[in-house]
């Protein structure tokens, strides 16, 4: 279906496919032996206990401030939705998040971003890696860097997940020098990935003597002539193997029929409840996609509809992970790649603005019931705590207690695991 009200870049238009197409890998660690040494049993209870989580909320198209975290109402710029009151007294959001406003307590709205970057692609790329595009390097995306991190070596499920719409198994290709291990899985539709049942006419013991004559070719191969593209190979159909084990963990209709209806029987909310339930089995990081936010028309009748989704979907995902005793354990982040202008066009939309927008982030490490940061009254620039993606990918780890200012060693070369030229946004972090 066309996307009539976006700018129809060449982002929207195949980023889509991009992100759900499963892309080959390019490096890998030693795995001849195959991934069964991660096969038995690891209770959840045993990974949740020290182990930090994150999920990321991307409201693709560049959702807009101004209709959601940072109001202007009664100006020439803050269109026809009023600003309500939140359960913290002094923060006020848009009211078509009414039930995000009674979760306030938990959140943090950083309201002084400014990237300087009105192009789709770029602006994605800058908010999930820190850094800024560039020819010379390939950066991983946050969600890799946390697998890498934070995983526990011994989990047996992936360490980086990514919901979608249409999201069936195939692999990202968001790890760059990280490797093919810490590559996003596209999930969608509250299903397990695909292909992940065995064939009814193979017996169980009849799969698993095929998979230990594989295991000793491998070995025998690799011992002789090992790449970095057979190992991923083999990397990649031992996790698959993993994954038909674990298919379960998958299937958001386990979840009890009472938490289909307070999240919501459509796609976001199958996600939303899909991502709480991989973040309680022990996978480390999820990213959830709600888009197109991009309204060059009609802004204000997309946000009612697009965020009458979220609002119910979200605040239930937030209040599930507070009573659950688990916010302290995981960062939540609300992000796009930019803002919306505060200019009002002829189409009554509103086009990219970088200079002047908000990020929400939630839990582990970051105070809760805060707004960092203001623009002014039109919402045209930053007037007091102006941050960037480099200061959010800083502050996103340090949350979770990495120390995003050390370094990978990628076979024997320290690489920065954030940009060593930013910092952190201390005054958010307890």
């Amino acid at each position: 279906m066309k996307c009539t009200y976006s700018c129809g870049s060449p982002e929207h238009n195949a980023a889509r496919r991009r992100f759900l197409a499963g892309l080959a890998a390019t490096a890998a660690g030693p795995v001849a032996g195959g991934l069964g040494v991660f096969s038995s049993p690891i209770a959840a209870a045993q990974l949740a206990a020290g182990q930090k989580r994150v999920v990321v909320f991307n409201m693709h198209g560049g959702l807009s401030q101004l209709e959601s975290w940072d109001p202007k109402p009664g100006t020439e710029t803050g269109g026809p939705f009023r600003s309500i009151e939140t359960s913290v007294p002094g923060i006020r959001i848009s009211e078509l998040l009414p039930n995000v406003a009674r979760q306030m307590h938990h959140l943090c709205l950083v309201r002084g971003v400014n990237t300087h970057e009105d192009d789709h692609g770029k602006g994605t790329y800058m908010m999930l890696t820190g850094r800024r595009q560039t020819p010379a390097a390939e950066y991983p995306n946050i969600g890799a860097v946390c697998a890498k991190a934070m995983t526990p070596g011994e989990s047996a499920l992936p360490g980086n997940i990514l919901i979608t719409p249409g999201g069936s198994g195939g692999r990202a290709n968001d790890s760059a020098y990280l490797g093919p291990k810490y590559a996003g899985i596209a999930l969608g539709n509250g299903q397990p990935p695909q292909y992940t049942t065995r064939p009814g006419h193979v017996t169980e013991p009849f799969d698993a003597a095929r998979n230990d004559f594989r295991k000793r070719v491998n070995e025998r191969f690799l011992s002789r002539r090992r790449t970095a593209i057979t190992e991923a190979y083999v990397y990649s159909y031992e996790q698959a193997a993993l994954l038909m084990r674990q298919r379960e963990v998958f299937d958001v209709a386990k979840e009890p029929p009472k938490d289909h209806d307070r999240y919501g029987k459509y796609d976001f909310g199958r996600h939303c409840l899909l991502a709480r339930r991989l973040l309680e089995k022990g996978v480390t990081f999820v990213q959830v996609s709600h888009s197109n936010y991009d309204t060059h028309n009609e802004n204000f009748n997309f946000h009612i509809e697009q965020l009458g989704e979220f609002d119910r979907s979200f605040a239930a995902f937030v209040a599930d992970l507070a009573d659950r005793g688990m916010l302290d354990s995981t960062l939540i982040v609300v992000l796009s790649e930019f803002g919306r202008t505060p200019n009002i066009n002829l189409y009554y939309g509103r086009d990219h603005w970088s200079r002047a927008w908000t990020v929400l982030v939630s839990g582990a490490k970051v105070q809760r019931g805060v707004a960092y940061g203001k623009t002014n009254a039109k919402g045209t620039e930053v007037v007091d705590g102006q941050v960037d993606h480099a200061n959010l990918f800083h502050t996103y780890l340090q949350a979770v207690g990495v120390d995003s200012t050390d370094n990978f060693d990628i076979e024997g070369r320290e690489v920065p695991i954030a940009d060593p030229a930013s910092k952190a946004i201390k005054q958010i972090l307890a």
